[in-house]
């Protein structure tokens, strides 16, 4: 059997999406991008926000076109060449590997600090045994985590909300006059990195029921309510803390709902910031494996990864090798880059994604403007992150393209004949 069995439904596509963006991005990305924005970060947000938009009904259109497994990998390869494609599942794998591990890390900092690898390696096993189990299993362990994570930072806002700002007497004020367009761009950046997991709905294609309506559905509503739910976060982080005050807390979050004296509730928030780095974990592994059976199906990467488990009906080998790669990641190397890096590559290949919904035929005003809008949007954002990030994820992408050429000397493969064959 080489084909995914179809169980997902339209709440559960939706619920694999909000599982995806309602992971650590929420509770740790607030930090960095207040640092560069300062208090213009809700406009950052809101940039991060359309840029999305875009990239969802840019992946919603080609998904509806293309049901199936590989998200942008197969929509490039269709649309501009069997390259683009490559290099769409070059970045992706590229970059939510690296999200992957930061997650983890994320697990392990806020279980226990003083043991932080350890655990980080043991929820990438655990995630990877609960994803080769079944996708119905690991719909229904979204579900439960999305309900916790939802339901605990509604809470927190209102906490803040109704509290008196806890920002300290005397605090500057942020030197907004110093904040220019690339302090914007490079916070919307951090943001977008909280925003990227509703590209995991047009990954599992081949896996939803009438993914002609179901995925561009979906898609749509988990990132809606995702924006709903953070610009209600920053709202309150803003009235309670201050800008100021946010850049200079790694759990900004935790700490504003701390500082209103009502000590309990930290510690809760700490409790769901792990269960929702490990939904977020859980859905990332899912989208890398299934992107990576795509792309072992037109011999990208090594043939036996396509395979699909007789029984439970998914890549088990794909989820495998996606799950030793982050380990290894995790033992040698560090958390300072990786949210960085993997933003750039996941923004590379959402720029990809509207080159290709760029030549589709518009049917409205809206579906001929927003690609272009997504296109430039992700190149700015993905080039105003820190220099260095850049030029090593550039590097990386350069090795993912001359690896390309030495396999198609001779110029693009036919790929699609090869698969039709």
């Amino acid at each position: 059997m080489t084909q995914l069995a179809r169980r997902l439904g339209v709440r559960d596509a939706v619920l694999i999406g909000l599982g995806s963006m309602l992971g650590a991005g929420v509770f740790v990305s607030y930090a960095p991008a207040a640092n560069a924005a300062g208090s213009w970060l809700l406009l950052s947000l809101a940039i991060a926000a359309l840029i999305a938009y875009a990239n969802a009904i840019a992946s919603a259109r080609l998904a509806a076109l293309y049901p199936e497994s590989g998200g942008t990998y197969v929509y490039g390869r269709e649309r501009l060449g069997p390259f683009w494609g490559y290099l769409a599942g070059w970045a992706f794998v590229a970059g939510k590997l690296s999200s992957c591990a930061a997650m983890a890390w994320a697990i392990g900092v806020y279980a226990w600090p003083e043991q932080a690898r350890p655990v980080a390696i043991a929820a990438v096993a655990l995630v990877a045994a609960i994803s080769y189990r079944g996708i119905t299993k690991s719909a229904a362990v979204t579900r439960v985590i999305v309900v916790i994570v939802v339901v605990a930072l509604l809470l927190a806002a209102a906490l803040l909300l109704i509290s008196e700002p806890t920002a300290a007497a005397g605090t500057p004020p942020a030197p907004d006059n110093a904040v220019g367009p690339g302090g914007i761009l490079a916070a919307a950046g951090f943001l977008f990195f909280a925003f990227a997991g509703y590209a995991r709905i047009a990954t599992l294609g081949e896996e939803v029921v009438e993914p002609e309506r179901t995925i561009p559905r979906a898609i749509p509503v988990a990132l809606g309510m995702t924006v709903a739910l953070y610009a209600l976060i920053a709202i309150a982080l803003l009235r309670s803390r201050g800008a100021e005050l946010i850049a200079t807390d790694p759990a900004p979050l935790a700490a504003a709902v701390e500082a209103t004296g009502i000590t309990w509730v930290a510690p809760v928030i700490r409790v769901v910031a792990i269960l929702a780095a490990f939904g977020s974990l859980l859905g990332v592994l899912l989208g890398v494996s299934r992107t990576g059976l795509a792309m072992a199906r037109d011999r990208h990467l090594p043939p036996p990864l396509a395979a699909v488990h007789p029984r439970f009906h998914v890549p088990h080998r794909a989820e495998i090798a996606a799950a030793v790669v982050v380990i290894l990641m995790l033992l040698l190397g560090q958390l300072a880059t990786t949210i960085s890096f993997s933003s750039i590559c996941v923004l590379t290949y959402y720029a990809i994604a509207n080159a290709s919904a760029s030549t589709l035929p518009p049917t409205t005003l809206m579906h001929r403007v927003l690609p272009i809008i997504g296109l430039i949007g992700c190149v700015l954002l993905a080039v105003f992150q820190p220099l260095a990030t850049v030029l090593t994820a550039a590097a990386v992408l350069a090795i993912g393209a001359v690896i390309y050429a030495l396999r198609h000397p001779h110029g693009p493969s036919t790929t699609s004949q090869s698969r039709d064959s």
